[in-house]
Protein backbone atom coordinates (compact mmCIF):
# COMPACT_ATOMS: atom_id res chain seq x y z
CA UNK A 1 0.00 0.00 0.00
CA UNK A 2 1.49 3.36 -1.15
CA UNK A 3 1.09 6.29 1.49
CA UNK A 4 -0.75 9.67 0.31
CA UNK A 5 2.49 11.09 -0.23
CA UNK A 6 3.43 8.95 -2.70
CA UNK A 7 0.27 8.85 -4.43
CA UNK A 8 0.07 12.48 -4.25
CA UNK A 9 3.87 12.95 -5.83
CA UNK A 10 4.54 9.90 -8.34
CA UNK A 11 1.85 11.37 -10.91
CA UNK A 12 2.27 15.02 -10.15
CA UNK A 13 2.89 17.28 -12.95
CA UNK A 14 3.00 20.55 -10.58
CA UNK A 15 6.32 19.16 -9.07
CA UNK A 16 7.85 17.95 -12.07
CA UNK A 17 7.10 21.86 -13.23
CA UNK A 18 8.71 22.46 -10.37
CA UNK A 19 11.48 21.08 -11.14
CA UNK A 20 11.93 21.96 -14.55
CA UNK A 21 13.60 25.32 -15.67
CA UNK A 22 12.18 28.56 -15.31
CA UNK A 23 12.37 28.13 -19.52
CA UNK A 24 9.93 25.18 -19.07
CA UNK A 25 7.94 26.56 -16.44
CA UNK A 26 7.29 29.95 -18.73
CA UNK A 27 6.91 27.57 -21.84
CA UNK A 28 4.47 25.57 -19.62
CA UNK A 29 2.40 28.57 -18.38
CA UNK A 30 2.23 29.69 -22.72
CA UNK A 31 0.89 26.22 -23.61
CA UNK A 32 -1.74 26.97 -20.34
CA UNK A 33 -3.20 29.77 -21.96
CA UNK A 34 -3.07 28.62 -25.13
CA UNK A 35 -5.06 25.49 -23.56
CA UNK A 36 -7.56 27.91 -21.77
CA UNK A 37 -7.94 29.82 -24.90
CA UNK A 38 -8.84 27.08 -27.00
CA UNK A 39 -11.39 25.63 -24.18
CA UNK A 40 -13.40 28.95 -23.97
CA UNK A 41 -14.20 28.37 -27.85
CA UNK A 42 -16.33 25.52 -26.78
CA UNK A 43 -19.12 27.47 -26.10
CA UNK A 44 -22.96 26.72 -26.10
CA UNK A 45 -24.32 30.70 -26.49
CA UNK A 46 -26.97 31.54 -23.51
CA UNK A 47 -27.86 34.53 -22.03
CA UNK A 48 -26.22 36.51 -19.69
CA UNK A 49 -23.10 33.64 -19.53
CA UNK A 50 -22.66 31.52 -21.96
CA UNK A 51 -21.42 27.80 -20.99
CA UNK A 52 -17.66 26.98 -22.30
CA UNK A 53 -15.13 24.70 -21.43
CA UNK A 54 -13.18 27.40 -19.77
CA UNK A 55 -13.99 25.61 -15.71
CA UNK A 56 -12.76 22.41 -17.32
CA UNK A 57 -9.48 23.70 -18.96
CA UNK A 58 -8.71 26.35 -15.78
CA UNK A 59 -9.43 23.36 -12.57
CA UNK A 60 -7.09 21.19 -14.78
CA UNK A 61 -4.51 24.02 -15.21
CA UNK A 62 -4.71 24.37 -11.65
CA UNK A 63 -4.63 20.47 -10.65
CA UNK A 64 -1.97 19.90 -12.87
CA UNK A 65 0.35 22.67 -12.54
CA UNK A 66 -0.29 23.30 -8.79
CA UNK A 67 -1.93 26.26 -6.99
CA UNK A 68 0.69 28.53 -7.65
CA UNK A 69 1.57 28.02 -11.13
CA UNK A 70 -1.77 27.14 -12.02
CA UNK A 71 -3.08 30.94 -10.87
CA UNK A 72 0.02 32.24 -12.70
CA UNK A 73 -1.29 30.52 -16.10
CA UNK A 74 -5.30 31.67 -15.50
CA UNK A 75 -3.90 35.09 -14.51
CA UNK A 76 -1.69 35.47 -17.90
CA UNK A 77 -4.68 34.10 -19.76
CA UNK A 78 -6.85 36.48 -18.23
CA UNK A 79 -4.23 39.32 -18.99
CA UNK A 80 -4.45 38.42 -22.43
CA UNK A 81 -8.05 38.78 -22.47
CA UNK A 82 -8.04 42.25 -21.14
CA UNK A 83 -5.58 43.36 -23.66
CA UNK A 84 -7.75 42.31 -26.40
CA UNK A 85 -6.47 39.13 -27.27
CA UNK A 86 -9.85 37.04 -29.19
CA UNK A 87 -9.25 34.42 -25.81
CA UNK A 88 -12.43 33.92 -24.16
CA UNK A 89 -15.62 32.22 -25.03
CA UNK A 90 -16.22 33.38 -28.53
CA UNK A 91 -13.27 34.90 -29.78
CA UNK A 92 -14.16 38.21 -27.17
CA UNK A 93 -11.27 39.99 -25.72
CA UNK A 94 -11.21 43.34 -23.98
CA UNK A 95 -12.06 45.28 -20.71
CA UNK A 96 -15.39 45.27 -21.05
CA UNK A 97 -15.48 41.53 -20.09
CA UNK A 98 -14.27 41.85 -16.82
CA UNK A 99 -17.26 44.49 -15.93
CA UNK A 100 -20.03 43.02 -18.04
CA UNK A 101 -22.03 40.04 -16.38
CA UNK A 102 -19.13 37.50 -16.56
CA UNK A 103 -17.18 39.23 -15.13
CA UNK A 104 -17.16 37.62 -11.57
CA UNK A 105 -16.65 33.99 -13.00
CA UNK A 106 -13.57 35.61 -15.12
CA UNK A 107 -12.13 36.91 -11.69
CA UNK A 108 -13.02 33.85 -9.48
CA UNK A 109 -11.12 31.55 -12.50
CA UNK A 110 -7.63 31.63 -10.98
CA UNK A 111 -8.53 31.30 -7.53
CA UNK A 112 -10.41 28.20 -8.95
CA UNK A 113 -7.15 27.23 -10.47
CA UNK A 114 -5.69 27.96 -6.79
CA UNK A 115 -8.09 25.93 -5.32
CA UNK A 116 -7.83 22.75 -7.36
CA UNK A 117 -4.12 23.09 -7.29
CA UNK A 118 -4.03 23.44 -3.66
CA UNK A 119 -6.07 20.18 -3.24
CA UNK A 120 -4.41 18.44 -6.04
CA UNK A 121 -1.62 18.52 -3.98
CA UNK A 122 -2.86 17.07 -1.03
CA UNK A 123 -3.45 14.29 -2.68
CA UNK A 124 -7.19 15.20 -4.11
CA UNK A 125 -6.17 14.32 -7.96
CA UNK A 126 -4.53 11.17 -9.71
CA UNK A 127 -5.70 7.58 -8.30
CA UNK A 128 -8.34 8.84 -5.78
CA UNK A 129 -11.41 9.73 -8.30
CA UNK A 130 -13.56 10.94 -5.81
CA UNK A 131 -11.10 13.21 -4.30
CA UNK A 132 -10.07 14.81 -8.11
CA UNK A 133 -13.83 14.95 -8.60
CA UNK A 134 -14.92 16.87 -5.72
CA UNK A 135 -11.57 19.19 -5.82
CA UNK A 136 -12.97 19.93 -9.52
CA UNK A 137 -16.18 20.16 -8.32
CA UNK A 138 -15.09 22.21 -5.74
CA UNK A 139 -13.60 24.37 -7.91
CA UNK A 140 -16.33 24.97 -10.50
CA UNK A 141 -18.61 25.66 -7.43
CA UNK A 142 -16.35 28.56 -6.58
CA UNK A 143 -16.67 29.92 -10.40
CA UNK A 144 -20.53 29.50 -9.70
CA UNK A 145 -20.60 31.53 -6.65
CA UNK A 146 -18.25 34.56 -7.51
CA UNK A 147 -19.76 34.52 -10.65
CA UNK A 148 -23.59 34.74 -9.42
CA UNK A 149 -22.47 36.98 -6.65
CA UNK A 150 -20.94 39.79 -9.33
CA UNK A 151 -24.13 39.10 -11.35
CA UNK A 152 -26.48 39.28 -8.57
CA UNK A 153 -25.50 43.02 -8.31
CA UNK A 154 -26.66 43.91 -11.73
CA UNK A 155 -30.07 41.28 -12.23
CA UNK A 156 -30.40 40.51 -8.52
CA UNK A 157 -30.15 37.83 -6.23
CA UNK A 158 -32.64 34.92 -7.20
CA UNK A 159 -32.18 35.83 -11.39
CA UNK A 160 -28.17 35.35 -10.40
CA UNK A 161 -29.15 32.06 -8.99
CA UNK A 162 -31.52 31.57 -11.76
CA UNK A 163 -29.48 32.68 -14.65
CA UNK A 164 -25.89 32.18 -13.57
CA UNK A 165 -26.06 29.20 -11.55
CA UNK A 166 -28.53 26.57 -12.09
CA UNK A 167 -28.45 26.07 -16.21
CA UNK A 168 -24.84 25.40 -15.14
CA UNK A 169 -24.85 23.28 -12.34
CA UNK A 170 -25.37 19.51 -14.29
CA UNK A 171 -22.68 21.22 -16.74
CA UNK A 172 -20.08 21.45 -13.49
CA UNK A 173 -21.21 18.10 -12.50
CA UNK A 174 -20.30 16.46 -15.66
CA UNK A 175 -16.92 18.64 -16.17
CA UNK A 176 -15.80 17.94 -13.07
CA UNK A 177 -16.23 14.06 -14.01
CA UNK A 178 -13.91 14.54 -17.13
CA UNK A 179 -11.57 16.25 -15.16
CA UNK A 180 -11.47 13.39 -12.61
CA UNK A 181 -10.90 10.93 -14.98
CA UNK A 182 -8.11 12.98 -17.57
CA UNK A 183 -6.32 13.62 -14.14
CA UNK A 184 -6.47 9.46 -13.72
CA UNK A 185 -5.13 9.39 -17.29
CA UNK A 186 -2.42 11.44 -16.31
CA UNK A 187 -1.85 9.24 -13.44
CA UNK A 188 -1.43 6.07 -15.05
CA UNK A 189 1.60 5.91 -16.69
CA UNK A 190 2.94 7.45 -13.51
CA UNK A 191 1.74 4.34 -11.72
CA UNK A 192 3.22 1.99 -13.96
CA UNK A 193 6.49 3.30 -13.84
CA UNK A 194 6.47 2.45 -9.97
Amino acid sequence: MHSASNTRHAWSTAAWLQRRSPTARTVAVLAGTLVLALASQIAVPMVPVPVTMQTLAVTLVGALYGWRLGAVTVLLWLAQAAAGLPVLAGGAGGLPHFMGPTAGYLLAFPLAAALTGWLAGRGWAGRRVVLAFLSMLAGNALCLALGAAWLAQSIGPSKAIAFGVLPFVVGAILKSALGAAILRLVAAPADDQR
